[in-house]
C-alpha cells in the first residue's frame, strides 16, 4: 500500500485552476479500485492519497499522470508500507509481511 503525499509548489489559486482535471483523474483511479481514500492536508498545502494493489513503478507512473503534476503545481512524496492490520472496511487490501 502507498501513502501519496502531495505538496503544492504553486499558489493555491493555481492549484484550484487544475482542480476539475485532478478530480477526474482521482475518480478514474477510484473506479479502478486503486485509490482508497484522499483529501486535503490541514493546513491546505497539499493532500494525501491512500492507494494499493499496484507496484511501486505503477504508483509512480500514476502520480506522474496527475494533472497537478503536469501543470507543475505539486510534487509527490510516495511512501510504501505493508498494511498488515486494517479496519473491517479495508480487509480486502490487508497484506501479509514480506
Amino acid at each position: 500500500m502507498f501513502v501519496m503525499e502531495l505538496t503544492y509548489t504553486a499558489p493555491v489559486e493555481a492549484v484550484d485552476d487544475e482542480m476539475d482535471a485532478h478530480i477526474a483523474w482521482l475518480n478514474g483511479y477510484y473506479a479502478a479500485g486503486i485509490f482508497l481514500a484522499s483529501g486535503r492536508k490541514v493546513p491546505r498545502d497539499g493532500g494525501i492519497i491512500l492507494a494499493g494493489g499496484v507496484s511501486r513503478a505503477e504508483i509512480e507512473k500514476i502520480a506522474a499522470e496527475d494533472p497537478f503534476v503536469e501543470a507543475g503545481v505539486c510534487a509527490y512524496r510516495i511512501t510504501e508500507f505493508i498494511a498488515t492490520k486494517t479496519s473491517a472496511d479495508l480487509a480486502t487490501v490487508r497484506e501479509t509481511a514480506r
